[in-house]
């Protein structure tokens, strides 16, 4: 039995865990095989996201997402160019037009990369792109974009680290292994979860210029 990316429940007799493509009914959120989320309702998590805005939320392959991520959509604004910024158009008996997209400062669609670790109660803010690798520490507060393989943690979330030097990141950019098929991301386990990168880093090289 190999992995199948379009069953709900990787594991067998728990439903706290689900690979989150097989259950978005919502055209606005997109989302690529086997990413998964510590919960068995992930569409809860997505917050202020209006049709009528049609900004998506665009999530990679191999994505880790902790219970209590929230990725907060460009619904979640109110306009800010203006005396007050009480939403009264959203509101029963008040007589205003809504406002425009471009004074609601929409911000864009929201995307993540592949391979992205997401920890607990996280917060990522509408528009942000959180590149391929990167890992978003516990309780953080996404409001810029995060690069690829960088460690962020804080609210504001500051960037502690990269997680490698530039040639493997480099490497594993143009390498791509997400993309590859089952069987081959089968056989590359062992240098996937090696922790030994001069080798990794060799043995990648290699494999690139087959």
């Amino acid at each position: 039995m190999k992995p199948d990316p379009n069953i709900i429940h990787p594991i067998a007799n728990y439903d706290k865990e689900i690979y989150i493509k097989p259950t978005i009914k919502n055209p606005n959120i997109i989302v690529g095989d086997f990413s998964y989320i510590a919960d068995s309702d992930f569409e809860s998590h997505v917050t202020h996201h209006y049709e009528h805005i049609g900004d998506k939320l665009i999530i990679g392959k191999f994505c880790q997402i902790a219970t209590g991520v929230e990725f907060m959509m460009n619904g979640a604004n109110h306009q800010r160019n203006a005396v007050t910024t009480f939403p009264f158009y959203t509101l029963e008996g008040w007589e205003q037009t809504p406002p425009s997209i471009e004074d609601l400062q929409i911000k864009g669609d929201t995307v993540i990369g592949n391979d992205v670790w997401i920890g607990q109660n996280a917060t990522i803010l509408p528009g942000v792109h959180i590149g391929d690798g990167a890992i978003i520490g516990a309780n953080s507060v996404i409001r810029e974009d995060v690069e690829p393989y960088t460690v962020v943690i804080g609210n504001p979330a500051k960037v502690l680290r990269k997680r490698f030097d530039k040639e493997l990141i480099a490497l594993l950019e143009e390498f791509k292994w997400w993309d590859k098929s089952v069987e081959e991301i089968n056989n590359l386990i062992p240098l996937l979860t090696s922790s030994d990168l001069g080798k990794v880093k060799s043995e990648i090289s290699s494999l690139i210029n087959k």
